[in-house]
C-alpha cells in the first residue's frame, strides 16, 4: 500500500509540473516544432542564447499594427542583430484566422519584411497551450540558461492605432536590454492584449 501511495505521489508530481502554468524565474517549458521550411527546432537547442517567442496572427489588428508600421520588424531586427533568436509561432488552427501553409507563411514573412529568425508551426495548438499563450501577439523572453525572465504584452498601449507606438514603453525591449546588462527584468510579467488565439 504505501509502494502504491508513493508511486500516486510521484506520477502527481511528474503531472503537475508537465502542466504547471508557465512562471518567470522558472525553467522555460521545453518544446519542439517545425518551422515553415521543414526545419524542427528544439527550444534547448537555443541555450546559451536569448529566445523570444512571439505569438503571431497576421489577421489579427494588433498584429497588424505592430508589423504595418514596422515596430515589430524593427524590435527583430534590432535583437537578432545582438545574437537573439526570436521565435514566432503561430498557432491558429486549420480553418482559423491566421492559418496559413507552410508556402504562404513564408510568402508572408517575406512580404512583411520579418526578421525572425523561424515563425514556427504550431497547428495543434500544444506549445500555445503550453506556455498559456492567450492573444496574439504574446511575447516571452528566455534567457541563455533556459529561464523564463519576461512574459505578457509587447508595450503599455492597448490599442490598434499605430499612432500609440511612439509614447509606448516596449517591455520587450525594456525585458532584454535589462537582461543583456547583467540586470533583474523590472517588469517580468504584464498582461498581454490582442486577439485571442485561435485554437481548435
Amino acid at each position: 500500500m504505501k509502494n502504491i501511495a508513493t508511486t500516486a505521489f510521484v506520477l502527481a508530481t511528474i503531472i503537475g509540473t508537465v502542466i504547471a502554468a508557465p512562471q518567470t524565474g522558472q525553467p522555460a517549458p521545453e518544446f519542439t516544432l517545425t518551422d515553415s521550411n521543414g526545419k524542427s527546432h528544439k527550444l534547448s537547442d537555443f541555450k546559451g542564447k536569448f529566445v523570444v517567442l512571439e505569438w503571431l496572427n497576421h489577421g489579427c489588428p494588433f498584429v497588424v499594427k505592430h508589423y504595418g508600421s514596422g515596430n515589430m520588424q524593427k524590435l527583430q531586427k534590432e535583437f537578432t542583430g545582438k545574437d537573439v533568436v526570436w521565435l514566432s509561432i503561430a498557432s491558429s488552427a486549420p480553418g482559423k484566422q491566421g492559418h496559413m501553409s507552410a508556402e504562404e507563411t513564408n510568402k508572408t514573412k517575406e512580404e512583411k519584411g520579418s526578421a525572425a529568425t523561424a515563425v514556427l508551426l504550431d497547428e495543434d495548438g500544444t506549445v500555445g497551450r503550453l506556455y498559456e499563450a492567450k492573444v496574439t501577439p504574446h511575447l516571452f523572453v528566455v534567457d541563455p540558461e533556459g529561464t523564463l525572465i519576461y512574459m505578457g504584452a509587447i508595450d503599455d498601449k492597448k490599442s490598434v492605432d499605430a499612432a500609440d507606438i511612439a509614447g509606448a514603453k516596449n517591455y520587450v525591449k525594456q525585458a532584454l536590454d535589462e537582461a543583456m546588462a547583467g540586470k533583474p527584468v523590472s517588469e517580468p510579467t504584464t498582461t498581454a492584449y490582442g486577439c485571442p488565439v485561435k485554437y481548435n
